[in-house]
């Protein structure tokens, strides 16, 4: 390498490390959900995040990542909440649920993103962590539930490569996060008691006391590709 070339070169590769790592995710390609439907009229409102959600950080105060989760959050949850529920709204936040004559009204967010690098955990695995919160009202417009749930996925290197690796980390959390919310979100938010509450049953299993944190793990599954 020339004098001349050097300056060039180390130029690049400030460039590069500068730039780091970016993952987008379009398509979490969750499978169907295999559950009968409550039959509820649901609201669902989202906020701005769950279309643009990014996440950027330093690892090792080295190499800079940049997750865009993009719409795959929304895709997930449009997709959980149209198997779970009998009728389903998306509305913004403009609009009034009270118009509507929902049970229900769902609020999804999202608290938290984390993931490891290999690096970092001294394996050769991508681990991502996702805990998100759901908070529920009923049709008066009073919260009846807010449920954290944290879910978490892990691929191996060995598996899917680099970037593809974390990506489908994340997917995985992703599906952790789904079967979660499958399996325990009406013992964990009675959601499914709203109807009998609006049509004025009375009793103690309307009543339930506020949920608690839950917790699920995903195993890794090749059998197809992540988005």
């Amino acid at each position: 390498m020339s004098v001349r070339s050097i300056p060039v070169a180390l130029g690049l590769l400030l460039l590069l490390q500068a730039c780091g790592s970016q993952v987008a995710m379009h398509d979490p390609r969750i499978p169907d959900p295999l559950v009968s439907a409550m039959p509820l009229n649901v609201g669902v409102r989202y906020p701005e995040t769950f279309d643009s959600f990014v996440h950027e950080e330093r690892v090792i105060g080295k190499e800079k990542w940049k997750i865009d989760l993009g719409r795959s959050n929304r895709l997930l949850f449009d997709k959980l909440f149209g198997s779970m529920f009998s009728d389903v709204t998306v509305i913004d936040g403009e609009v009034d649920p009270a118009a509507h004559g929902f049970d229900a009204l769902i609020e999804p967010g999202i608290d938290a993103f984390e993931f490891s690098v290999p690096e970092q955990s001294q394996t050769d695995a991508f681990a991502v962590w996702i805990r998100y919160r759901i908070k529920i009202f009923d049709d008066r417009g009073t919260q009846i539930a807010n449920w954290p749930i944290s879910a978490y996925g892990k691929s191996q290197t060995s598996t899917f490569g680099g970037d593809e690796a974390l990506k489908r980390a994340a997917v995985l959390a992703m599906r952790d996060a789904a079967a979660l919310i499958i399996l325990q979100m009406d013992k964990a938010t009675g959601i499914s008691k709203l109807r009998q509450r609006a049509e004025g049953a009375t009793g103690d299993d309307l009543n339930a006391g506020p949920p608690a944190a839950l917790q699920t793990t995903a195993q890794e599954d090749t059998s197809d590709e992540s988005g």
